[in-house]
Protein backbone atom coordinates (compact mmCIF):
# COMPACT_ATOMS: atom_id res chain seq x y z
CA UNK A 1 0.00 0.00 0.00
CA UNK A 2 1.23 3.50 -0.80
CA UNK A 3 0.69 6.74 1.03
CA UNK A 4 -1.57 9.57 -0.09
CA UNK A 5 -0.64 11.25 -3.34
CA UNK A 6 1.87 14.05 -3.57
CA UNK A 7 -0.38 17.09 -3.45
CA UNK A 8 2.00 19.80 -4.75
CA UNK A 9 -0.09 22.10 -6.99
CA UNK A 10 -2.99 19.64 -6.80
CA UNK A 11 -5.13 21.22 -4.07
CA UNK A 12 -7.17 23.35 -6.46
CA UNK A 13 -8.98 26.64 -5.90
CA UNK A 14 -12.59 27.79 -5.89
CA UNK A 15 -14.90 24.90 -6.68
CA UNK A 16 -11.96 22.46 -6.40
CA UNK A 17 -10.70 23.79 -3.04
CA UNK A 18 -10.14 21.79 0.14
CA UNK A 19 -13.24 23.36 1.69
CA UNK A 20 -15.33 22.08 -1.21
CA UNK A 21 -13.83 18.63 -0.76
CA UNK A 22 -14.69 18.60 2.95
CA UNK A 23 -18.34 19.26 2.09
CA UNK A 24 -18.24 16.25 -0.22
CA UNK A 25 -16.74 14.05 2.50
CA UNK A 26 -19.52 15.07 4.88
CA UNK A 27 -22.11 14.10 2.26
CA UNK A 28 -20.49 10.67 1.92
CA UNK A 29 -20.55 10.18 5.69
CA UNK A 30 -24.19 11.24 5.77
CA UNK A 31 -24.93 8.56 3.15
CA UNK A 32 -23.39 5.86 5.30
CA UNK A 33 -19.76 5.58 4.13
CA UNK A 34 -17.78 4.83 7.30
CA UNK A 35 -14.35 3.48 6.28
CA UNK A 36 -12.00 6.26 7.41
CA UNK A 37 -9.14 5.15 5.15
CA UNK A 38 -11.43 5.35 2.10
CA UNK A 39 -12.75 8.76 3.16
CA UNK A 40 -9.20 10.07 3.72
CA UNK A 41 -8.08 8.98 0.26
CA UNK A 42 -11.11 10.56 -1.41
CA UNK A 43 -10.50 13.74 0.60
CA UNK A 44 -6.90 14.05 -0.67
CA UNK A 45 -7.18 12.72 -4.24
CA UNK A 46 -7.63 15.61 -6.72
CA UNK A 47 -10.74 14.45 -8.61
CA UNK A 48 -10.64 17.57 -10.80
CA UNK A 49 -7.49 16.24 -12.50
CA UNK A 50 -9.51 13.33 -13.90
CA UNK A 51 -11.90 15.55 -15.85
CA UNK A 52 -11.53 17.79 -18.87
CA UNK A 53 -11.07 21.43 -17.93
CA UNK A 54 -14.66 22.33 -18.85
CA UNK A 55 -15.96 19.87 -16.23
CA UNK A 56 -13.34 20.36 -13.51
CA UNK A 57 -15.43 22.91 -11.58
CA UNK A 58 -17.99 20.15 -10.89
CA UNK A 59 -15.42 17.63 -9.65
CA UNK A 60 -16.53 17.65 -6.00
CA UNK A 61 -20.24 17.41 -6.61
CA UNK A 62 -21.63 14.00 -5.74
CA UNK A 63 -22.60 13.23 -9.32
CA UNK A 64 -21.35 11.13 -12.24
CA UNK A 65 -19.69 13.23 -14.95
CA UNK A 66 -18.91 12.56 -18.64
CA UNK A 67 -15.36 11.71 -19.70
CA UNK A 68 -15.98 11.11 -23.41
CA UNK A 69 -16.54 7.95 -25.47
CA UNK A 70 -20.00 7.57 -23.83
CA UNK A 71 -18.26 6.81 -20.52
CA UNK A 72 -18.62 8.49 -17.14
CA UNK A 73 -16.63 9.22 -14.02
CA UNK A 74 -18.64 7.53 -11.26
CA UNK A 75 -20.16 9.71 -8.54
CA UNK A 76 -17.96 9.91 -5.42
CA UNK A 77 -20.52 8.05 -3.30
CA UNK A 78 -20.35 5.03 -5.62
CA UNK A 79 -16.53 5.14 -5.69
CA UNK A 80 -16.43 5.27 -1.89
CA UNK A 81 -19.12 2.61 -1.43
CA UNK A 82 -17.59 0.12 -3.86
CA UNK A 83 -14.11 0.64 -2.42
CA UNK A 84 -15.43 0.20 1.12
CA UNK A 85 -17.19 -3.03 0.11
CA UNK A 86 -14.06 -4.36 -1.62
CA UNK A 87 -11.99 -3.74 1.52
CA UNK A 88 -14.68 -5.11 3.81
CA UNK A 89 -12.86 -8.36 4.57
CA UNK A 90 -9.52 -6.70 5.32
CA UNK A 91 -6.37 -5.49 3.50
CA UNK A 92 -5.87 -6.58 -0.11
CA UNK A 93 -2.65 -7.27 -1.97
CA UNK A 94 -3.66 -7.75 -5.63
CA UNK A 95 -6.76 -6.07 -7.08
CA UNK A 96 -8.13 -6.25 -10.61
CA UNK A 97 -10.10 -3.25 -11.88
CA UNK A 98 -12.37 -3.70 -14.89
CA UNK A 99 -12.70 -0.34 -16.63
CA UNK A 100 -9.89 2.15 -15.96
CA UNK A 101 -11.93 5.01 -17.43
CA UNK A 102 -10.53 8.37 -16.33
CA UNK A 103 -8.26 6.65 -13.80
CA UNK A 104 -9.91 8.18 -10.71
CA UNK A 105 -11.16 4.94 -9.17
CA UNK A 106 -7.77 3.44 -10.06
CA UNK A 107 -6.01 6.21 -8.14
CA UNK A 108 -8.22 5.64 -5.10
CA UNK A 109 -7.53 1.89 -5.12
CA UNK A 110 -3.79 2.40 -5.65
CA UNK A 111 -3.57 4.23 -2.32
CA UNK A 112 -5.37 1.48 -0.42
CA UNK A 113 -4.01 -1.81 -1.82
CA UNK A 114 -0.57 -3.11 -2.73
CA UNK A 115 -0.99 -3.63 -6.49
CA UNK A 116 -3.74 -2.61 -8.94
CA UNK A 117 -4.16 -4.35 -12.30
CA UNK A 118 -6.49 -2.22 -14.41
CA UNK A 119 -8.07 -3.21 -17.75
CA UNK A 120 -9.54 -0.67 -20.19
CA UNK A 121 -11.03 -1.38 -23.63
CA UNK A 122 -10.75 2.22 -24.95
CA UNK A 123 -7.12 3.05 -25.73
CA UNK A 124 -7.51 6.85 -25.63
CA UNK A 125 -9.00 6.74 -22.12
CA UNK A 126 -6.24 4.44 -20.94
CA UNK A 127 -3.54 6.79 -22.23
CA UNK A 128 -5.05 9.79 -20.42
CA UNK A 129 -5.41 7.77 -17.22
CA UNK A 130 -1.79 6.64 -17.42
CA UNK A 131 -0.61 10.27 -17.64
CA UNK A 132 -2.71 11.30 -14.63
CA UNK A 133 -1.51 8.43 -12.47
CA UNK A 134 2.08 9.25 -13.41
CA UNK A 135 1.47 12.88 -12.39
CA UNK A 136 0.28 11.64 -9.00
CA UNK A 137 3.34 9.37 -8.70
CA UNK A 138 1.21 6.26 -8.24
CA UNK A 139 3.58 3.53 -9.40
CA UNK A 140 1.76 0.42 -8.24
CA UNK A 141 -0.74 0.37 -11.13
CA UNK A 142 -0.38 -2.04 -14.07
CA UNK A 143 -2.50 -1.37 -17.17
CA UNK A 144 -3.81 -3.56 -19.94
CA UNK A 145 -5.71 -2.56 -23.11
CA UNK A 146 -8.11 -5.48 -23.41
CA UNK A 147 -11.69 -6.72 -23.17
CA UNK A 148 -12.58 -6.25 -19.50
CA UNK A 149 -15.06 -9.12 -19.42
CA UNK A 150 -12.13 -11.50 -19.87
CA UNK A 151 -10.26 -10.06 -16.89
CA UNK A 152 -6.47 -10.47 -16.83
CA UNK A 153 -5.88 -14.17 -16.28
CA UNK A 154 -2.09 -14.03 -16.63
CA UNK A 155 -1.86 -11.76 -13.59
CA UNK A 156 -4.42 -13.58 -11.45
CA UNK A 157 -5.67 -14.81 -9.13
CA UNK A 158 -6.79 -11.61 -7.42
CA UNK A 159 -7.71 -10.92 -3.80
CA UNK A 160 -10.27 -8.41 -5.03
CA UNK A 161 -11.94 -7.50 -8.32
CA UNK A 162 -13.92 -4.33 -9.00
CA UNK A 163 -15.92 -3.67 -12.16
CA UNK A 164 -16.91 -0.12 -13.09
CA UNK A 165 -19.28 -1.15 -15.90
CA UNK A 166 -22.29 -3.45 -15.73
CA UNK A 167 -22.61 -6.82 -17.46
CA UNK A 168 -26.07 -8.37 -17.75
CA UNK A 169 -24.63 -11.37 -15.92
CA UNK A 170 -21.29 -11.84 -14.19
CA UNK A 171 -18.60 -13.13 -16.61
CA UNK A 172 -17.35 -16.58 -15.65
CA UNK A 173 -13.76 -15.45 -16.38
CA UNK A 174 -13.94 -12.92 -13.54
CA UNK A 175 -15.26 -15.48 -11.07
CA UNK A 176 -12.48 -17.90 -11.94
CA UNK A 177 -9.79 -15.23 -11.47
CA UNK A 178 -10.95 -14.55 -7.92
CA UNK A 179 -8.69 -16.06 -5.26
CA UNK A 180 -10.22 -18.14 -2.45
CA UNK A 181 -11.67 -15.72 0.08
CA UNK A 182 -11.52 -12.91 -2.48
CA UNK A 183 -14.29 -10.43 -3.23
CA UNK A 184 -15.80 -9.25 -6.50
CA UNK A 185 -17.71 -5.95 -6.39
CA UNK A 186 -19.73 -5.48 -9.56
CA UNK A 187 -22.90 -3.82 -10.89
CA UNK A 188 -25.08 -6.37 -12.68
CA UNK A 189 -28.09 -5.99 -14.95
CA UNK A 190 -29.51 -4.27 -18.02
CA UNK A 191 -32.09 -1.53 -17.54
CA UNK A 192 -32.37 -2.53 -13.88
CA UNK A 193 -28.97 -2.87 -12.20
CA UNK A 194 -27.89 -3.83 -8.70
CA UNK A 195 -24.49 -3.65 -7.04
CA UNK A 196 -23.40 -7.12 -5.95
CA UNK A 197 -20.61 -8.45 -3.76
CA UNK A 198 -19.50 -11.99 -4.63
CA UNK A 199 -17.18 -13.84 -2.22
CA UNK A 200 -15.33 -16.98 -3.25
CA UNK A 201 -15.56 -19.66 -0.57
CA UNK A 202 -14.34 -23.24 -0.36
CA UNK A 203 -17.85 -24.36 -1.37
CA UNK A 204 -18.30 -21.93 -4.28
CA UNK A 205 -19.54 -18.34 -4.43
CA UNK A 206 -21.71 -16.33 -2.05
CA UNK A 207 -23.56 -13.31 -3.45
CA UNK A 208 -24.88 -10.26 -1.59
CA UNK A 209 -27.09 -7.74 -3.39
CA UNK A 210 -26.28 -4.29 -1.99
CA UNK A 211 -28.31 -1.56 -3.72
CA UNK A 212 -29.71 -0.31 -7.01
CA UNK A 213 -27.17 1.47 -9.24
CA UNK A 214 -26.84 2.88 -12.74
CA UNK A 215 -23.63 2.14 -14.68
CA UNK A 216 -22.63 2.17 -18.34
CA UNK A 217 -22.83 -1.36 -19.81
CA UNK A 218 -19.79 -3.63 -19.91
CA UNK A 219 -19.09 -3.93 -23.64
CA UNK A 220 -16.98 -6.58 -25.40
CA UNK A 221 -13.94 -5.98 -27.58
CA UNK A 222 -11.47 -3.10 -27.67
CA UNK A 223 -11.34 0.38 -29.21
CA UNK A 224 -8.15 1.90 -30.57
Amino acid sequence: MVTAVNRVDLNGIGMTSQRTRERLIQRLVDQGVSNTAVLDVIRTTPRHLFLDEAMAHRAYEDVALPIGFNQTLSQPYIVARMTELLLGAGPLRRVLEIGTGSGYQTAVLAQLVEEVYSVERIKALQQKARQRLRQLKLRNVHMNHADGGMGWAERGPFDGIMATAAPERIPEDLLQQLAPGGRLVIPVGGQSQHLQVVTRTHEGFETEIVEAVNFVPLRPGTVR
